[in-house]
């Protein structure tokens, strides 16, 4: 699947203004991501190591974790604890749901998180077997923030800012023209 050609409306106006942007969409992702790089690029090699492992794009990998955490600016402080210490590492791993592993910003951490997404890429191809496999990506990326969603037109209905999905593909498009 080539994550360049997945169709994306980037971030709502809710979440552009995380970085207070004058605008949303492609434009706002791609501004975000772009801040997030430097943070970003201390990752890089794990990145890379865990999505060639585990089967998944890395520029994807590096998208949620410009989504979920900044790339760690926003829960290097907590000891990795997000989202009113629901969340836990680089991308957020849900403790209502999993136990995290490793240390939040370990290759550990970023193994256990990019296998529960695979899990729910796995579920969406049965669930959604009749759609593209890129829209089955959208659906599991909309799956880890929120859960299950209904259809694909509904995709972001109830994830975090009605585009979780949408931004982190093109968070993921923008880190993908920069080698990832």
């Amino acid at each position: 699947m080539d994550i360049m050609s997945i169709e994306t409306t980037g971030a709502s106006w809710q979440t552009a203004q995380q970085d207070n942007l004058g605008c949303s969409g492609v434009q706002a992702s791609n501004a975000m991501a772009q801040t997030d790089l430097g943070r970003m690029n201390n990752y890089r090699s794990i990145i890379s190591r865990v999505g060639q492992r585990e089967g998944v794009d890395p520029a994807i990998i590096a998208g949620i974790i410009s989504r979920e955490s900044r790339a760690g600016n926003t829960i290097a402080h907590t000891g990795g604890w997000g989202d009113n210490h629901n969340g836990f590492g680089l991308m957020q791993v849900d403790k209502n749901w999993h136990t995290p592993s490793g240390s939040w910003d370990s290759e550990e951490h970023i193994t256990q998180a990019t296998r529960i997404l695979v899990d729910m890429i796995g579920q969406m191809q049965t669930t959604w077997a009749g759609l593209s496999k890129e829209k089955q990506l959208k659906g599991a990326l909309a799956y880890y923030n929120m859960g299950l969603p209904l259809s694909y037109e509904q995709v972001d209905a109830k994830t975090t800012g009605r585009d979780y999905s949408n931004d982190v593909v093109a968070r993921a498009q923008w880190y993908k023209r920069q080698g990832y």
